[in-house]
Formats: structure tokens, C-alpha cells, sequence
């Protein structure tokens, strides 16, 4: 399967520096995040799990699907831009972050932790943006 046409710029089109430096520290950050947040899905026992879910109790099985979910978008943050292997998959889990991150709100907002749903809007914008800038106005070339 080939990967489409890698895009070519003219000087006058080429990205900046500063945004692929934006871009890569979005990426990292938000690696961070979603690795620690998957993590602590994956390997928090079930009972602690559910005392810390409160009133709404999501199936156990639900928490480990999102954990799961987490540690592969993080993985597509970094690893097809770094290896230059797919890179167009980065833009995706990009994405598919930000729809977790709606769905967080959702979830938060439902409880009423109305708290951490700006950090939810916050991380969903940073995936927003790595997703529209690795996308569309700076796309990382495949390795050729």
C-alpha cells in the first residue's frame, strides 16, 4: 500500500520552524498526558477504580478500552512523525484524541465536575491542534 503523494512547498510555502517546534512539543505533551492518563486506566485495581468513579460507575471493562485507547494515540502521536513511517496516522490519533477528550467533557459535565472540563477543552484544542497542523499546514514527509 503506497502512502499518497507527499506534499511539496515552495520557500514561500514552507511551514516555519517555529510551528513544526510547536507542533513537536504539542506532541510530546500530549504523549505525556494520554501515557499517564492510560496508564493509570490500565493498571489501577478495578476497586479503586470505582470509588473514584463516584455515583456513575462505568464498567471496568469500559476505563480499560479508554486506557487502551489512550496508549495508542499516544503511540501515534510520536511514533509514525518520528520514524517517518506513515506519518499521515499522527494527524488521525490526533483526532481521535480530540474526540476522547469531548467525550471526557461529556462525561465530567454529566457528573457535574464542572473542574475538569477545562482541561479537557484545553487538551482536546492542543490535539485540535496537532491534528489540523500535521494535517494540513505542516505534514511531516514519509521517509522515501
Amino acid at each position: 500500500m503506497s502512502n499518497a503523494a507527499a506534499p511539496t512547498f515552495t520557500s514561500a510555502q514552507r511551514p516555519s520552524r517555529g510551528l513544526h517546534i510547536g507542533l513537536w512539543v504539542s506532541q510530546v505533551l500530549l504523549a505525556l498526558v494520554f501515557a499517564m492518563a492510560g496508564l493509570t486506566k490500565l493498571i489501577t485495581p478495578a476497586a479503586e477504580l470505582a470509588k473514584a468513579t463516584g455515583a456513575i460507575v462505568p464498567p471496568v471493562e469500559l476505563v480499560r478500552f479508554i486506557g487502551v485507547s489512550e496508549i495508542a494515540g499516544t503511540l501515534g502521536l510520536i511514533l509514525p512523525s518520528l520514524t517517518r513511517i506513515r506519518p499521515g496516522l499522527t494527524p488521525l490519533a490526533a483526532a481521535a484524541l480530540t474526540v476522547v477528550m469531548v467525550l471526557a467533557a461529556g462525561y465530567h459535565l454529566i457528573r457535574g465536575e464542572f473542574s475538569s472540563v477545562p482541561a479537557n477543552v484545553i487538551i482536546g484544542a492542543l490535539a485540535v491542534f496537532v491534528a489540523w497542523g500535521r494535517f494540513k499546514k505542516a505534514p511531516i514527509t514519509p521517509r522515501g
